[in-house]
């Protein structure tokens, strides 16, 4: 059995559950707005990343239990497959989504008129409808493998989640997530790496894009294939492993853990991707700012004389546009 440290694991829990499921709650509030106004194909595939990210934390509280718990899981098994089907399903479905962005944002500059000719809405939600399927059909695995219990002789353990696993069971999970590791992770991120690069490269030669804006569209490629290879590598390094060594690593829940902090870094793209996100957290931002700055300027401005009033009442506006 797999004993993750109980500080480390429930620490960055906490921390992704905290930060990730306010943000990602911010972020569907504005694209579904956007998308139920004007949807765009790049709009709808954030979307459904974001729908896949706020399950992923939805269940996530399960993993907090198990860790706090020492990985023994003492609450219903049904729940066991179930949040585990749910918990590794939204991870892969993070790696399609992230690709599909990547293939939108690279057409978009490679082939500017023919992608704008042919885009259309219905492709993403089409594109999206068989991502979740493909992710749904492929992680059923999880699900099933703990009930699979051939010989009948030797039930499987109630008091591990996903562990513990018979000879037979293992036969069936190691070739798969090895296959997982290939078709959910390689080649999305063979996919990936080729449209951010090719990407990256034509922007670059474009003269009539600002310098500001190319370089955020850089770093926003740059950082996407950072955050595919450092969040999704070291766990589907660790199906390989296992697939050579017929057991699980025991360093394969700390690989996880970098999994698990992609559902906080995935709002950081879509504020620097979406600009109806940016702009609704730049109208909290400037809301916030003038609750705190208004009993201020009000009380200022009662020492002031009338002329300089009108002067000192538009600052805080511009201090938060400069922010």
């Amino acid at each position: 059995m797999q004993h993750c440290d109980y500080y480390l694991c429930l620490t960055i829990y906490i921390v992704t559950f905290i930060t990730g499921f306010p943000a990602n709650i911010l972020a569907f509030y504005t694209l579904s707005r956007k998308v139920w106004r004007k949807p765009a194909p790049i709009d709808i595939l954030l979307l459904n990343l974001i729908i896949s990210d706020l399950l992923f934390l939805i269940f996530l509280p399960f993993k907090m239990q198990e860790v706090a718990n020492n990985m023994v899981w003492n609450i219903d098994y049904f729940l066991c497959p179930l949040s585990g089907f749910v918990f590794y399903m939204t991870i892969y479905n993070s790696t399609f989504f992230l690709t599909a962005v990547s293939v939108e944002r690279y057409l978009g500059v490679a082939f500017p008129i023919q992608h704008s000719l042919r885009r259309r809405p219905i492709y993403a939600v089409f594109a999206s409808i068989f991502i979740w399927v493909f992710s749904i059909l492929h992680l059923s695995i999880v699900y099933i493998v703990p009930y699979y219990n051939p010989s009948g002789t030797v039930p499987p353990s109630r008091n591990v989640c996903y562990e513990g696993f018979t000879d037979a069971q293992l036969e069936i999970l190691l070739p798969v997530r090895l296959e997982l590791c290939i078709v959910l992770f390689c080649i999305p991120l063979l996919i990936c790496s080729f449209c951010y690069i090719n990407f990256i490269r034509i922007l670059s030669k474009l003269p009539n894009i600002g310098r500001r804006r190319k370089l955020r569209a850089i770093g926003l490629a740059l950082g996407t294939l950072l955050v595919f290879v450092l969040c999704f590598g070291p766990y589907n390094v660790s199906h390989v492993v296992g697939f050579i060594t017929k057991s699980s690593p025991a360093w394969r829940d700390k690989a996880l853990l970098l999994s698990t902090f992609n559902a906080c870094l995935d709002p950081i793209i879509f504020y620097f991707t979406s600009a109806a996100v940016r702009n609704t957290l730049g109208a909290m931002v400037r809301s916030i700012w003038s609750r705190c700055w208004c009993p201020q300027i009000l009380w200022s401005s009662k020492k002031e004389p009338p002329e300089t009033e009108k002067n000192s009442l538009p600052k805080p506006q511009g201090l938060t546009n400069a922010l």
